[in-house]
C-alpha cells in the first residue's frame, strides 16, 4: 500500500490532545483503508479529499475504542459512498484526526524521574 504520511499537531488549544495525519491512497484501496482506520479505535474524524484538497466526505467517529466493528455496520451507507468515491477517483487524500494516547513518552519519563527522586529522598533520610 502506498500511503504518504504527514503528521501535524493541532496546537490551537493546549488541552487538545488530537493530532492529524494525511494519507494518500489509490481509489481502489480507499474502502479497505477507511475500514482499517475505523477499527483502530483512536481515530476521531476522517476527511476524504480529492487530489486538489477539496473535501468530498467528512466522517466523525467520536464513539471511542472497542466498537470499531459495530461502527462499521452502522456506517454502512457512508462506507458505500466512500466506495463510490474510490471507484471514480484514481487517488484520494485521507486526513486522519486521532486522539493522542493519554500517556505520552514525556509523561512516562516525568513520572519515572519523580519516582526516582522520591526514592532518593527517602533513602537519604
Amino acid at each position: 500500500m502506498s500511503d504518504m504520511n504527514n503528521m501535524q499537531q493541532n496546537n490551537q488549544d493546549p488541552n487538545n490532545r488530537n493530532f492529524s495525519e494525511e494519507l494518500e491512497v489509490a481509489g481502489s484501496q480507499l474502502v479497505d483503508r477507511v475500514k482499517e482506520l475505523i477499527e483502530e479505535g483512536n481515530v476521531r474524524r476522517l476527511i476524504i479529499r480529492n487530489p486538489e484538497g477539496r473535501t468530498l466526505v467528512e466522517i466523525p467517529l467520536t464513539v471511542g475504542a472497542g466498537v470499531g466493528a459495530a461502527l462499521l455496520l452502522w456506517l454502512g451507507p457512508v462506507i458505500a459512498s466512500v466506495a463510490v468515491i474510490g471507484a471514480l477517483i484514481a487517488r484520494v487524500k485521507i486526513e486522519v484526526v486521532r486522539e493522542e494516547p493519554s500517556a505520552t513518552v514525556n509523561d512516562v519519563k516525568n513520572k519515572v524521574e519523580d519516582a526516582a527522586q522520591n526514592l532518593s529522598d527517602k533513602l537519604n533520610q
